[in-house]
């Protein structure tokens, strides 16, 4: 390469005298100038512009109208239990340990004598169609191609017979809500025993339905009606509305033609009257696994097992139900002290990053789950979105584990976290 005079250079009186200035060669420049083509895909360029499940939640806002976005991004009350839940992830310390060859970092997990391929699975949730018109299908095909169990709600949009045929490859489970048709809701559990469901989630949190103030200043109903106000918010949403309009009415798992508000139909549903003995009956009644979800102190804990829970899920319902609950991630490090080395507690609220995982393990947790997180998704981009924060929640695990210097779930223990803040 021929080299420049220092007086051809415009400005060069300001240039450093002992620089040697040349013009670079084509066969230099070509390994610099390599571009990536553009994607036709508007869904996949938007969902690879989301490195984080805080930004599939803007985009997931930006898509859907207020009332369903809000009953999924909102919780009970004041909203301080899914607040706090959330800073306890943030409030943690990670001490890792350094010059391991951390070249590999396995993912698997067993839990309730299975293997995923991570320790993650999609959380029971609610009216899951009304968010996103691929729903609950979306779920439990990104959770089988992801090896992870998937996790249809009483109130799921989409019949239990429906998610396995969708996904017969999938480790399909059932979440149950004992409500005041006995006979109905045992009736769902021979259906999901019927379709091949394994484990039975039971949520025990639910004696009455959580004040959600954001659905009841939407007046949010299941089906959302049309009203001037959601037409204005739908406006600058058409894709939301047009699939809602053009796809089959939503319905539910547990029954058909609701037409009243959210919190109505929860009133409806959740039974005070449940007590112990019921958890008893239906162990009695449930061959497979189960799980018991919505443990929030030590007491219930040991009840729960000693009844025959094959596992234990520490939930504050997502903050969704007892605002000022505990905090279940506190709770699960206090928890851990009083069990079997052997007997699983599972874990959710809060989790919003792998390192959420990788922490939740370490103080003890045999598995996690998450809701909000998959449903941002699933707002975001259907199947592709819930595809996208599980890669992301997959990736965060697998780089936060190398930092940490560890190559498996196993050699996670308390000793590489730290609370801060806490009293």
């Amino acid at each position: 390469m021929d080299s420049i005079p220092l007086n051809v250079i415009k400005g060069g009186s300001s240039v450093a005298k002992n620089v040697k200035r040349q013009f670079p060669k084509p066969s230099e420049l070509a390994p610099l100038l390599q571009f990536s083509l553009p994607t036709l895909r508007r869904k996949k360029r938007r969902l690879d512009k989301a490195y984080t499940i805080w930004d599939l939640r803007e985009i997931a806002k930006k898509r859907t109208p207020k009332g369903p976005f809000d009953y999924t991004d909102g919780s009970a009350e004041s909203e301080v239990s899914l607040e706090r839940a959330r800073q306890a992830y943030r409030d943690l310390e990670f001490i890792p340990s350094i010059l391991k060859d951390v070249s590999t970092a396995d993912l698997t997990r067993t839990a309730l004598g299975e293997t995923f391929a991570m320790p993650l699975g999609i959380a029971p949730t609610g009216f899951t169609r009304m968010m996103q018109t691929e729903g609950e299908i979306a779920g439990a095909r990104a959770a089988e191609k992801f090896g992870i169990p998937f996790t249809l709600s009483t109130l799921g949009t989409t019949t239990i017979e429906d998610v396995v045929a969708s996904a017969p490859t999938g480790r399909n489970w059932f979440q149950l809500y004992m409500w005041k048709d006995r006979e109905g809701s045992m009736a769902l559990v021979e259906r999901a025993k019927r379709a091949g469901v394994k484990n039975l989630v039971l949520t025990v949190d639910v004696p009455a339905a959580g004040q959600r103030i954001r659905d009841y200043r939407n007046g949010l109903t299941v089906p959302p009606r049309l009203t001037a106000g959601t037409v204005l918010n739908a406006i600058p949403r058409p894709a939301w509305w047009i699939n809602f309009l053009t796809t089959p009415s939503i319905e539910f798992a547990s029954m058909k033609n609701w037409e009243g508000t959210v919190g109505e139909l929860l009133d409806y549903m959740f039974d005070p009257t449940m007590t112990w003995e019921d958890l008893k009956w239906i162990r009695q009644q449930w061959d497979g696994t189960l799980t018991v979800k919505g443990i929030q102190n030590l007491e219930d804990a040991k009840k729960a097992a000693k009844l025959g829970a094959d596992a234990i899920l520490l939930s504050n319902h997502g903050g969704r139900q007892l605002d000022r609950a505990p905090i279940m991630l506190h709770l699960l490090a206090d928890i851990k002290k009083e069990f079997k080395k052997d007997y699983e507690i599972h874990i959710d609220t809060g989790i919003m990053h792998g390192a959420d995982v990788l922490a939740a393990v370490a103080l003890g947790a045999q598995f996690t789950y998450v809701g909000r997180a998959y449903l941002y998704g699933l707002m975001a981009g259907g199947q592709d979105g819930v595809e996208r924060a599980l890669e992301i929640m997959r990736t965060q695990m697998v780089r936060n584990m190398k930092l940490l210097g560890v190559n498996s779930l196993d050699e996670l223990t308390p000793k590489h976290v730290r609370f801060l803040n806490r009293q």
